[in-house]
């Protein structure tokens, strides 16, 4: 396997299936700037190895991932070409996962927020612990949905719906997740591993030549949904890091 794993982002294989766990758990998986190298490069390693043939993706610890951390949020309105490249990453990191062909299992374990929530989303099938719940909270602390919510949601669930979690950034329960179409199946916790390997050992064991070739032909309506909403809403989500809103987030952050 190409793909060296790191302290944050753990890379396991067994058999035709590969294991990815996002490993930050004090910070609830929070994503570091590593994290985010990581997870763009990911998707392009595990295309080129033809050992593997499916792939889940998980959170270490109770969460899935709590989104993007505090200090890269406040490095963000402090310094503008740090913005710059972290907005253009999260653009690539979108592409590189919609346009990954083998097929990815999410096993939501734990709370999945912001960037974690869209990492969930852009898998292919969506298994949640009945415990957990999805998140987009952009929104609510003053940042456009730039890098998921804004972007794809809308080809997954009613608009209506969609405009009401996003601008609200209420919590989905994993239920109601499942309703709603952002998630396959709600499982037991304590099934959720158990759950999720199943169904990746079967995609794994499918003819590949059909199942990658398929989910290429589904996902051209998921990269076409980034190519026409992504560049406005990464450029919004920019700005509004300029704003007064921004500033009293950071307050509150800081404070706590």
């Amino acid at each position: 396997m190409p793909y060296t794993p790191t302290e944050h982002v753990l890379v396991e294989q067994e058999g035709a299936v590969v294991t990815i766990t996002l490993n930050n758990p004090e910070m609830r998986n929070a994503f570091l700037d590593d994290m985010h190298h990581a997870m763009r490069e990911i998707w392009w390693d595990l295309s080129e190895d033809d050992s593997v043939r499916a792939v889940i993706l998980t959170g270490a610890g109770r969460a899935f991932s709590a989104g993007g951390d505090i200090p890269s949020f406040i490095k963000s309105y402090e310094d503008n070409e740090y913005r710059r490249k972290s907005l253009r990453g999260a653009r690539r990191l979108m592409e590189a996962q919609a346009e990954f062909p083998k097929p990815v299992v999410a096993a939501v374990n734990g709370p999945a927020v912001g960037l974690g929530c869209n990492l969930a989303l852009l898998s292919d099938i969506v298994y949640i612990a009945e415990s957990a719940f999805l998140a987009d909270t952009h929104a609510a602390i003053g940042l456009v949905c730039g890098d998921g919510g804004a972007v794809f949601w809308p080809l997954f669930m009613s608009m209506l719906k969609c405009k009401e979690y996003l601008l609200t950034g209420d919590r989905i329960p994993a239920q109601k997740a499942v309703e709603l179409g952002l998630a396959n199946h709600a499982v037991p916790d304590d099934q959720l591993m158990v759950e999720a390997r199943k169904m990746a050992e079967r995609l794994a064991s499918l003819p590949h030549q059909a199942i990658q070739e398929t989910k290429r032909a589904l996902n051209l309506h998921i990269q076409d949904y980034i190519l026409r909403a992504a560049p406005f809403a990464l450029m919004a989500e920019s700005e509004s890091f300029t704003t007064d809103d921004i500033v009293k987030t950071i307050e509150k952050f800081t404070a706590k």
